[in-house]
């Protein structure tokens, strides 16, 4: 049984970790206040969540859509992904392994495919049509991944038909904001953070940036997987997360191309055709 104080506790670790990465004041209230409405319930989220599903926890106040979502995927698996991102400590092999269907192999085409390693980032390519480029998923797989992802996340008001193009940020923002992010990395003008994986030293090194533009908050930093390490590219490959005030969210790699005609330009992983950047 996952009692309300464990997530109560999670929820505030994330305000902790937000306020010390300097994101909107509003966000981290949100998780404050949504961590004290929990620990003040009498029923237990878990028998709340078993007995009307995920719209109830909806209705609790102070949870919106992105924290009831968190919630869901702890009381489910046992786990919350946002607060294994925000640590930058996770590992996205044995987070996208717990899905059915799913296995080592499966996992690291995924990522290296995608450039992903979050399960809201995962539901948004299964939808958007993006998975599909992973070798070895095919539709039947794709809509067991999205089944098995709106159980554990929980599902929008509006699920989108898998022909929906579900909102995202144009590839002109994303360019600019992984501009912005490394021009300000570089001059040392972010604060950092210190990652719990590939630093034995626990050294703060890991600059991050949060920021809105056009309706879109964003949160950009280094990608500090060993994939990168492995490629020395931990550098180059730079991580945005994104999500709107209607609950869209989602996550892109930005890359230097390597090949073809985009060679040496910086472009947005899975949505290279859309637009492409001189590095």
């Amino acid at each position: 049984m996952v009692k309300n104080k464990e997530i109560a506790a999670k929820l505030r670790e994330i305000a902790t970790l937000l306020d010390e990465q300097k994101a909107n004041p509003f966000r981290v209230s949100a998780y404050v206040i949504a961590a004290n409405t929990i620990d003040s319930m009498a029923e237990p989220v878990e028998d709340l969540l078993k007995r009307e599903g995920f719209p109830a926890v909806l209705e609790i106040p102070g949870v919106g859509e992105s924290i009831a979502r968190s919630i869901n995927e702890f009381v489910m698996t046992g786990r919350m992904s946002r607060l294994d991102s925000l640590r930058s400590g996770h590992d996205p092999i044995a987070l996208f392994e717990q899905i059915p269907g799913i296995g080592p192999k499966s996992a690291h085409r995924i990522i290296e495919t995608l450039h992903i390693d979050s399960l809201e980032a995962l539901e948004l390519a299964a939808h958007n049509g993006r998975l599909k480029q992973v070798p070895g998923f095919s539709s039947k797989k794709i809509a067991l991944v999205q089944t098995w992802l709106a159980h554990v996340l929980g599902y929008r008001r509006s699920r989108p038909a898998p022909q929906q193009i579900i909102p995202e940020p144009s590839v002109d923002l994303l360019l600019k904001i992984d501009e912005q992010y490394r021009k300000k990395a570089q001059a040392d003008e972010l604060p950092t953070i210190a990652p719990k994986r590939f630093n034995p030293s626990g050294e703060a090194w890991l600059p991050i940036l949060h920021t809105t533009r056009q309706g879109w908050h964003f949160t950009a930093l280094y990608s500090n997987t060993a994939r990168a390490h492995q490629l020395d590219r931990v550098k180059d490959w730079v991580v945005i997360s994104f999500y709107d005030d209607l609950h869209h969210e989602g996550q892109h790699t930005v890359v230097t191309e390597t090949r073809g005609v985009a060679t040496g330009q910086r472009v947005v992983r899975g949505r290279e055709k859309e637009g492409i950047h001189k590095s």
